[in-house]
């Protein structure tokens, strides 16, 4: 299997993934970084400590590493979506793509998984939820020691055409079956069952349907129509979703890659809190397995930025960061 990385100007948090997957990962597989803009001198580290991995550069990189390195702002919302896929699509049969603020907290051999995968034509195996367990409207049912199935219940899915209808309230679709009473402001939700953004063990051939039609950006929406269009065809198959019994990864609600998301009407510049946070990871002061398995504790991180950063502001940013999923279920500390 393919282990794929989205990496951007976090190499402190990239160093944590990779060891953790060397530490927690057993089996066959290989790792591949797709960075988009980590400046050359940190990249270079990472190639160091890690040769057995590959870096592919976004087509992007050289005009991103230089506003970075000049300390200018980059647009968050430009993304190497193609660089992504055609990563896939080069792939082996079975791929986890995640990101460089996510890492392993557990032992998991994914050669076992592949195999319950193959035998049950499972599609997608979800190692992490964010701390949010299945909940009533799926059945599980135990497939292993190390394997859940996760068969979403009454979930109305049907062709392409009439999910379109359906996620993006054409011809006001979505309002009549709201007013009917067979939809409610939570319904969407529900269809999150059938796809892991970055915490999910796939089937290359069904993250590549999730992903069809991606120009450039992430539309949840489009892939939750396609995720459900796939799930229409294959849903004969009650095993198509799973999620491993224990949780295995575990993502940042402390850090994000640029200023573009997470603003929270708090004057908070993460483009300098992630450059001191890099130089200090490069000059061997940040320790990326401080307070592991969790994040990094907030005041390890406040100890390198309280110089340049104003503290409050960012343990306000922090605290809003945490309530948003906090507020939809998921266990953030």
């Amino acid at each position: 299997m393919d282990i794929i990385i989205k990496s951007f100007n976090r190499p402190y948090y990239l160093d944590r993934c990779l060891d953790s997957i060397y530490k927690h990962v057993k089996g066959n597989f290989t790792v591949t970084v797709l960075d988009d803009g980590t400046p050359e001198k940190f990249l270079n580290k990472i190639k160091i400590k890690y040769p057995e991995i590959k870096v592919i550069l976004s087509e992007n990189y050289d005009i991103k590493s230089k506003k970075l390195e000049n300390s200018q702002d980059i647009d968050g919302f430009n993304i190497p979506t193609n660089l992504w896929i055609n990563a896939v699509k080069n792939a082996k049969d079975y791929v986890l793509v995640t990101e460089d603020d996510v890492w392993f907290v557990n032992d998991i051999n994914v050669d076992e998984i592949i195999r319950q995968m193959k035998a049950d034509s499972i599609q997608l195996v979800k190692l992490g939820w964010l701390g949010k367990k299945s909940n009533s409207s799926v059945d599980e049912v135990n497939l292993s020691k190390e394997i859940v199935s996760t068969y979403p219940k009454n979930l109305f899915t049907s062709s392409e055409l009439i999910m379109d209808l359906f996620f993006y309230n054409k011809f006001k679709f979505y309002t009549i079956l709201y007013k009917l009473g067979l939809v409610n402001n939570h319904t969407v939700d529900k269809y999150w069952v059938l796809n892991s953004i970055l915490m999910g063990l796939y089937h290359k051939d069904y993250w590549l349907h999730i992903w069809k039609d991606a120009k450039g950006k992430v539309d949840e929406l489009q892939q939750l129509r396609n995720a459900s269009v796939w799930f229409n065809q294959y849903k004969k198959n009650t095993k198509i979703i799973a999620r491993t019994e224990a949780e295995v990864l575990k993502t940042t609600f402390s850090s994000s890659a640029t200023n573009s998301y997470h603003k929270y009407g708090i004057s908070i510049d993460m483009n300098t809190v992630n450059r001191i946070l890099n130089n200090a990871w490069l000059d061997d002061k940040l320790n990326v397995t401080e307070n592991f398995p969790n994040d990094f504790s907030d005041d390890y991180i406040a100890s390198f930025i309280q110089e340049d950063v104003d503290i409050d502001s960012w343990k306000k940013w922090v605290k809003k960061f945490k309530n948003q999923y906090r507020n939809i279920g998921a266990k953030v500390d």
